[in-house]
Formats: C-alpha cells, structure tokens, sequence
C-alpha cells in the first residue's frame, strides 16, 4: 500500500473541503447581509417580515383592480 499517496489523496482532499467550506462560509455572510437590507427596507416601508405574505397578496390584488379600471376607461370596440 502507498501511504505516501493516500496521504497526498487525503489532504488534497481535505485542502478542498476547507476551500468549499470558506466559499460557503462567505457566501452565508453575504446572505445573511442581504437579509439585514431587505429587513430594514421592509421595516421602512411600515412591513413586518410576518406580514409579507399578506403585503404582497393586498398589492397583487391592487394591481388587479387598477388593470380593471384601466380596461374600463378605454374605448370599447365596436
């Protein structure tokens, strides 16, 4: 048996788990930093992150009705 390779084997592997492990680490960090914006913009908006979900669902449904006043006002075909 070559322990000599193995050994290289294994710590290039192990050189490359560490090397994913800190591509990881630094991506958390970087979402985790996208949250804190979003959190803060929510928070200057008046949104709670709970009450997102019912935010969008009462935009969407704005959106809707403001489509259909839009259609109404334009001139029918005849």
């Amino acid at each position: 048996m070559d322990y000599e390779k193995e050994l290289k084997d294994l710590k290039e592997k192990l050189e490359e788990a560490t090397s994913q492990k800190n591509r990881a680490e630094a991506r958390l960090e970087t979402l985790e930093q996208q949250e804190k914006e979003l959190l803060k913009e929510l928070e200057g908006q008046g949104i709670k992150p709970e009450q997102l979900e019912e935010e969008i669902l009462k935009l969407e449904k704005e959106i809707k009705e403001l489509f259909s006043s839009s259609y109404e006002l334009l001139p029918k075909d005849e």
